[in-house]
C-alpha cells in the first residue's frame, strides 16, 4: 500500500536528546574515559540510530567541554583541567543562586515537596552506593527552582555547562556526599520562609563548593 500522506513525522528532538543524554551519561560514568575516540559509526551502531543524531550529540558534547571535536578528523573525549572546572562551577553556580532567589516564597506546596521528595531519594541513593540514583535526585531537586523562574536563557547555559561538572559530582556523591543532605535541607527551609537572601546564599554554595582539582587526564 502507499504510504499515507498524512502520517505524522517523528519527533526528531525526543530522538537527539535521547542520544545526547546517553553519550553524556556514558562520558560522566566512565564508559567512555578521557582520551577514548569516540566514532560517529560505532556509536550509531551501538544506540541503534543513525549518525546524523550522533554527530548533532557529540557537536553539544564539544560546546559543554565533554569532548573534544575536530572536523574531519577524530572526536576524543576531553580530561577535565582546573580552569575549565572552576568556569563552569562558577557559571553554574551563579545560575542557580539566581533561580533560588528568584523563587523563593513563590514555590507552592507541590513543588516544595517535589524537592523533598528528591532530597529524600538523594539521601536513600548515598546511604546504597548508588552514585547515578544519587545524580538523577540531585539534579531532580535543583531542577524545580529552575523550572519554576522559567527562564530559558538560564537553562540554557545550565545545559551547556552542568555536564562538566556531573564527573566531579560523580566523585563527591560517591566517597562523602552527606553534606549535601543537609544543606538541600536548608535550601528548602529558607525557600518555603521566603528568604530569598539566605536560600541564594546556600545554592550558591552547594555548587561553589565544588572541587576544581583536576582528577582526569
Amino acid at each position: 500500500m502507499p504510504i499515507p500522506s498524512h502520517a505524522p513525522a517523528i519527533d526528531r528532538t525526543l530522538l537527539r536528546d535521547d542520544v545526547y543524554r546517553r553519550l553524556r551519561d556514558a562520558i560522566v560514568d566512565g564508559t567512555f574515559g578521557p582520551g577514548e575516540q569516540l566514532k560517529d559509526g560505532d556509536l550509531a551502531a551501538w544506540l541503534g540510530v543513525s549518525r546524523t543524531p550522533v554527530r548533532e550529540a557529540l557537536l553539544r558534547l564539544s560546546g559543554s567541554g565533554l569532548v573534544v571535536a575536530q572536523p574531519g578528523r577524530s572526536t576524543i573525549v576531553s580530561g577535565i583541567d582546573e580552569v575549565s572546572l572552576r568556569d563552569a562551577r562558577d557559571v553554574i553556580a551563579a545560575m542557580h543562586e539566581l533561580a533560588v532567589r528568584e523563587t523563593a516564597g513563590k514555590l507552592d506546596a507541590e513543588a516544595l515537596e517535589r524537592m523533598r521528595e528528591a532530597n529524600r531519594r538523594f539521601a536513600r541513593a548515598l546511604d546504597s552506593g548508588d552514585v547515578a540514583a544519587a545524580l538523577d535526585a540531585d539534579d531532580d531537586l535543583h531542577a524545580v527552582p529552575v523550572a519554576a523562574l522559567g527562564n530559558r536563557a538560564l537553562e540554557s547555559v545550565l545545559d551547556q555547562f552542568a555536564p562538566v561538572l556531573r564527573r566531579v559530582e560523580r566523585l563527591r556523591f560517591g566517597s562523602n556526599g552527606r553534606a549535601s543532605v543537609e544543606l538541600h535541607e536548608k535550601l528548602i527551609a529558607l525557600s518555603a520562609a521566603g528568604d530569598a537572601d539566605g536560600a541564594a546564599a546556600v545554592a550558591f554554595d552547594t555548587w561553589h563548593s565544588l572541587p576544581t582539582t583536576p582528577y582526569a587526564a
